[in-house]
């Protein structure tokens, strides 16, 4: 009697469980909708581009095209639903090639059909509130663009919803830090360490979820009804910024610090920068707009200021903010906060202990260092740099590296010249292309790059050593099939590489070759390891090999 009593307390559980279940998502359902902006639509289905050329299209005033380095390059202008309209309409094909990218990516990372409709609901779940804490600007802005979306994955959600969302992509990096999928390097230097004595900055932007994500890439040029006329980096659907200069010459980047999981949603950090870029023209300024947004992780804004000639790091997480200013002419962002509030956090301490970020800096310091002024070439070369500290062979592909060669796109600012350089393909290594902003904003024309300001490829690619990499990197990311890795090709093509060991000695391991792996674990903690997580992997799978053979 006592077992039956049981069993049917077990089935009690199991129906109050599933009650649960059914009732988180069905709240989920009701709380977790979208509702777009109460615009004017009317003039959607009337909208048409003309294309002037191939690939080059214009509509009203605004226009997009391709340049001869690869870049798309893109004008818009107008009130937000306007300005949001144009931008979906030119790029269409952009935008709903990168949503497939995207998901494609998730698809690889979360297999399961199951997982990924527990994955959906929990996101829903997680961003409830996000609406609210995106200004009506930018949510109408975003809806103009999600016009344009695919009705394919309606089945993840309506279109604005989905666009709204992928606006906290760079946050969801925070979440997969340990899979080297974000850890960005930025630096300023002015005054005396300057060149020409002007503020120049630099930075990569080492955001990765694949080549595929990665390929088309967007210069655009924003002229908003409100705010300053702006330039930023950006990709097909995207209107938050991740690297962008003003007409004011104040500059922004972000980088991303260490964070707890965020337990709901707030204002995705792209749209903080972009709200500081488009309506900031000084430090002050900037400092003020990012005080009064919440965030829902840690992240460093590095600004750059004409009209203060210096530039300073805005620290932020969802608990406080501080601004950190450096006491001599050049400043240096990676991944951890400095502080003396922020940067003394036992989160950050940790993160600083465990991860590549402090090995960065000090390597770009020992780079700016090496320099008795830095010129924008000079800083082209440090964001192409691969070695480690004193010059070190780190292997290709290191989080140490400043150049991990994963960067979605590298840029150079000369904020009181108004300049700017852009990388192209692959990764930072392609030519550098000049922009003048004087120019693009203040012409009638559609004047796009300067050709005769260009930073040439570097030579880099022309090596072995870049073939051989190229083809390592086909299996260097947990999204990327590993099934036809071969290990011994893997130590051939990155021989200074702890990865090309962990990932070679993981295949093994997996297979039940105990004697291999141990061998290449072995080799593997000898290198130059980027994170205390991976070497404490090795270490581990270490000694499980070693029991397995004895």
């Amino acid at each position: 009697m006592r077992k039956y009593r049981g069993f049917r307390f077990l089935l009690y559980g199991i129906a109050t469980l599933g009650v649960l279940l059914i009732a988180l998502f069905i709240y989920v359902r009701l709380v977790a909708v979208v509702h777009p902006p109460n615009v004017n639509t009317h003039r959607y289905d009337s909208l048409q581009r003309k294309e002037l050329a191939p690939g080059y299209y214009t509509l009203d005033n605004n226009w997009l095209r391709k340049n001869n380095y690869g870049l798309f390059e893109m004008y818009v202008e107008g009130k937000p639903y306007e300005r949001g309209l144009a931008m979906g309409v030119l790029s269409k094909e952009l935008v709903q090639h990168q949503e497939e990218a995207f998901v494609n990516q998730i698809n690889q990372l979360v297999p399961s059909p199951v997982y990924l409709g527990i994955l959906k609901y929990f996101v829903g779940w997680f961003n409830r509130d996000l609406e609210e804490n995106v200004i009506e600007e930018y949510r109408e802005e975003i809806y103009g663009v999600s016009r344009a979306a695919s009705d394919k994955f309606n089945y993840i959600a309506k279109p604005y919803q989905r666009i709204l969302n992928y606006h906290a992509a760079h946050d969801i990096g925070h979440a997969l830090q340990n899979m080297a999928l974000v850890g960005c390097t930025s630096f300023a230097v002015w005054n005396n360490k300057s060149a020409d004595s002007t503020l120049t900055l630099a930075r990569n932007f080492d955001f990765f979820v694949g080549e595929e994500f990665a390929r088309d890439k967007i210069v655009a040029f924003y002229r908003p009804d409100n705010g300053y006329p702006f330039m930023m980096i950006t990709w097909g659907g995207m209107t938050g910024v991740l690297s962008g200069m003003n007409m004011e010459g104040l500059t922004v980047t972000i980088n991303a610090a260490k964070s707890e999981i965020p337990d709901g949603s707030a204002t995705p950090v792209s749209l903080v920068a972009r709200e500081i870029l488009q309506y900031a023209s000084n430090i002050q300024e900037a400092y003020a707009i990012a005080e009064k947004r919440k965030m829902f992780v840690a992240e460093s804004f590095l600004i750059g200021s004409a009209k203060d000639n210096r530039a300073v790091l805005i620290e932020k997480s969802p608990e406080g903010i501080a601004l950190y200013e450096s006491t001599g002419n050049q400043i240096i962002s990676t991944n951890h906060f400095q502080s003396s509030t922020l940067g003394n956090t036992e989160l950050n301490k940790t993160h600083m202990l465990t991860s590549a970020s402090p090995y960065r800096y000090q390597r770009v310091e020992e780079l700016l260092n090496s320099f008795p002024s830095v010129s924008v070439t000079d800083a082209v070369k440090i964001l192409r740099d691969q070695k480690g500290l004193a010059n070190t062979d780190i292997g290709l592909g290191n989080e140490k590296a400043i150049n991990q060669l994963v960067a979605h796109h590298s840029i150079i600012f000369q904020p009181q010249h108004l300049r700017v350089w852009v990388s192209t393909d692959p990764w930072q290594l392609g030519e550098f292309i000049a922009y003048d902003l004087n120019t693009i904003f203040n012409s009638d024309e559609n004047i796009s790059s300067n050709a005769l300001e260009n930073i040439p490829k570097d030579d880099f690619m022309l090596t072995q050593q870049y073939q051989d990499f190229t083809k390592f990197s086909t299996y260097r990311f947990p999204f990327e099939s590993r099934k036809t890795m071969n290990p011994d090709s893997m130590i051939k093509w990155n021989p200074n590489s702890y990865l090309s060991y962990m990932l070679a000695g993981d295949f093994n391991f997996e297979k039940g070759e105990f004697a291999k792996a141990e061998n290449l674990y072995t080799n593997g903690i000898t290198k130059e390891i980027a994170t205390t997580q991976e070497k404490e992997h090795m270490m581990n799978r270490l000694s499980i090999s070693k029991s397995k053979i004895k």
